[in-house]
């Protein structure tokens, strides 16, 4: 074999099975995708520069806590917000810094390298539900409506990018790395805390045994969250403290679920600017609760486990429907239903691109041209 060939095939065999290396195919063109059309996009729109249009918002607030901690930049006069982010991905920030100096570069690639594990990841999780179809799936998820948070500086490719693996390694039977996953999301966000309840579901209902010596390992996704609220407390004297500040900077207070979508609905009439976004949040809304009606259907308690707590958080606990858009990029159980049946009747995954397509393509120009989605 010449010395081209030999490389080649180390290459194939560190990119794995070939499904994975069409995960990461998919990956990359859509990268390539978007890229474009951002460019395309911001003629007339924005001349703001590619990083600062990958790094907005949320962005800003992970950049300031790496910085400079939970005080923020100095001078910061809503600095008592950041305690609503959790720590994981501005400390992720502060140990690359040694490598990557510029802090918004590394945020965006962070994105970048969670995003192909990711890909490769929820490939795997689909193959092992029906073998063939990850192909599909990952296409339906990097094909969302909302897939433009993979591409920005925000927390949901890292998240998942720990939350997928996590799942596919409890559908293995290997509980303890399950855990160590799990537990490292949860730094990065609470949801963690809902992956590690339908974690729980799925070690009770096992079918190759429930191994009760594992089941201490599945109190660890919880030690993040204690760790970071004992903090607050110290910090602030309330354990609770990220919740209030969600409430005080974000109207994230309980409400009767019903009053929550009235709130809406009035804000898509009242707020022109937003109407979309808010048309787009409802209409996220009512996937969720279709999503959780038919894994009920399925009995995939698991997945209910997972996705219900999302809808009451979502739904319930927040005076108006906010990024529950972008919190569909969290319930692969949804790009997984659409991926295998996808596989076996084409016609319903083109349905689901000809629509999801063009929203996720109208996303990504507006949002990095400054304009709020999901």
């Amino acid at each position: 074999m010449t010395p081209g060939g030999e490389r080649l095939g180390r290459l194939r065999r560190f990119l794995g099975r070939p499904a994975d290396r069409t995960a990461l195919l998919i990956w990359f063109f859509w990268h390539v995708a978007t890229y474009i059309y951002m460019v395309l996009a911001a003629p007339g729109r924005t001349e703001a520069p590619l990083l600062d249009r990958l790094t907005p918002w949320d962005s800003d607030n992970f950049i300031a806590i790496a910085q400079y901690g939970y005080d923020g930049t100095p001078g910061m006069p809503d600095a008592p917000k950041l305690i609503a982010f959790f720590p994981g991905l501005p400390l992720l920030l502060r140990d690359l810094h040694w490598l990557i100096p510029d802090w918004s570069l590394s945020i965006v690639l962070v994105s970048l390298v969670a995003s192909a594990v990711v890909a490769v990841s929820l490939s795997r999780l689909s193959d092992s539900y029906r073998k063939g179809t990850g192909t599909w799936t990952v296409l339906a998820f990097f094909l969302s409506p909302f897939a433009v948070f993979l591409l920005a500086g925000y927390s949901e490719a890292p998240f998942l990018a720990l939350a997928i693996p996590a799942w596919l390694l409890a559908r293995r039977g290997r509980w303890a790395a399950a855990s160590v996953c799990a537990a490292l999301a949860s730094s990065i966000r609470v949801s963690g805390l809902f992956l590690a309840l339908g974690l729980a579901v799925m070690f009770l209902v096992a079918k190759n045994g429930r191994q009760w010596r594992k089941l201490p390992w599945l109190a660890l996704p919880g030690v993040p969250v204690l760790a970071y609220m004992l903090y607050l407390w110290d910090r602030t004297g309330d354990l609770m403290a990220w919740k209030a500040a969600e409430a005080q900077y974000w109207g994230r207070f309980p409400e009767a679920p019903w009053q929550v979508l009235i709130n809406t609905w009035n804000r898509s009439i009242d707020e022109v600017a937003l109407r979309t976004s808010y048309q787009e949040e409802m209409l996220a809304a009512a996937v969720l609760v279709a999503l959780i009606v038919w894994r009920l259907v399925r009995r995939r308690w698991e997945d209910v486990a997972y996705l219900a707590p999302q809808a009451v958080a979502l739904l319930a606990m927040s005076s108006f429907y906010m990024s529950v858009g972008r919190a569909s990029l969290l319930w692969w159980p949804l790009y997984l239903s659409i991926g295998i049946v996808g596989a076996r009747r084409p016609w319903v995954f083109m349905a689901y691109l000809a629509v999801a397509a063009p929203v996720m393509a109208i996303n990504v120009g507006n949002f990095t041209t400054g304009a709020w989605v999901g």
